[in-house]
């Protein structure tokens, strides 16, 4: 490596979200088809941009970038370094959502949030119909959620990034992950995205030499609770859909193995018996409305002069 010629890890897998991303400064930026998104995907493109191009500049053989948010095309590929896949959409398995993490030895997780039920930036595990999710009684922030799908691939979380609150909790589930927090509290006007994405891709390449992280190996029995964000109606339809206890605002069940939690917490926020039937179809259909939304952003970035 031309760089950090120490680090064990020369293929990385990042995970990109926008809620904490440069760019995103309030629900709208997040949300589908409004300006303030269109401009949150062009710096959240800017961001993984500057990791990626570091990555490459430390050594790094291979950098995959999977797109995580909402429909899953945020990121524009002409903004980011062409040695780097771009991963769009979502993919039936092997890892639900992710699809083939291919041979990443490590994972970066870039612009994450918190989980719900806690404070932070838009904190939502998942769906925002989620209310809290704790599992054995702990609140289960997304990134140990993703990190321990990736677990049987051997691949070992070693950097995060998103608001105080969210690179707490991501220290807390994962004791020896690098974090890099982003000020959530100056208005996206006025950060400084350009001095602070220097910084998240200096903390990226740092932790390539990070040796003490481990795959997040998450060992069962699991025993979860749900709380559904809009009450005890929406609790007791889901359950009742996917036979699943519900007592008030909040569903119970039991899991063997990560595995099943993570594929019924899954059923739960996305799928109905009869979509899961359709899978290949519904996934086709919901990554086309994905593909169509992205096209929509490059042309009101156009229109505002943004972009490339």
């Amino acid at each position: 490596m031309t760089e950090h010629s120490s680090s064990p890890y020369r293929r990385i897998l990042i995970i990109a979200d926008i809620e904490g991303s440069s760019g995103c400064g309030s629900y709208l930026a997040s949300a589908f088809l409004t300006d303030e998104w269109a401009r949150a995907c062009l710096a959240m493109s800017l961001d993984v941009d500057a990791v990626v191009r570091a990555l490459f500049k430390a050594g790094a053989e291979q950098v995959t970038v999977k797109d995580f948010h909402r429909t899953g095309y945020n990121l524009l590929p002409e903004l980011i370094d062409p040695r780097a896949a771009l991963v769009s959409g979502y993919r039936r398995g092997p890892v639900p959502g992710l699809g083939d993490p291919g041979p990443a030895e490590a994972l970066m997780m870039t612009g994450l949030h918190a989980a719900s039920g806690t404070e932070g930036f838009l904190p939502h595990t998942f769906s925002s119909r989620i209310a809290s999710l704790r599992v054995n009684g702990v609140l289960i922030p997304e990134a140990a959620l993703f990190s321990a799908s990736l677990a049987p691939y051997g691949i070992r979380p070693v950097f995060f990034s998103g608001c105080p609150e969210a690179c707490r909790q991501a220290s807390a589930v994962l004791p020896h992950i690098q974090t890099f927090a982003i000020d959530k509290s100056v208005p996206v006007h006025r950060f400084e995205a350009a001095a602070w994405r220097e910084g998240l891709a200096a903390a990226a390449v740092r932790s390539l030499s990070n040796r003490s992280a481990g795959p997040c190996r998450m060992e069962g029995p699991f025993n979860a609770e749900v709380r559904m964000r809009k009450g005890p109606e929406a609790a007791h339809r889901i359950g009742s859909r996917w036979g699943i206890s519900a007592d008030g605002d909040t569903l119970r069940f039991h899991a063997p193995d990560f595995d099943r939690l993570y594929m019924t917490l899954i059923r739960i926020c996305y799928l109905t018996p009869a979509v899961e039937k359709i899978l290949p179809v519904g996934l086709f259909l919901f990554n086309l409305r994905g593909l169509l939304g992205r096209m929509w952003v490059r042309r009101r970035l156009k229109a505002e002069g943004l972009g490339g």
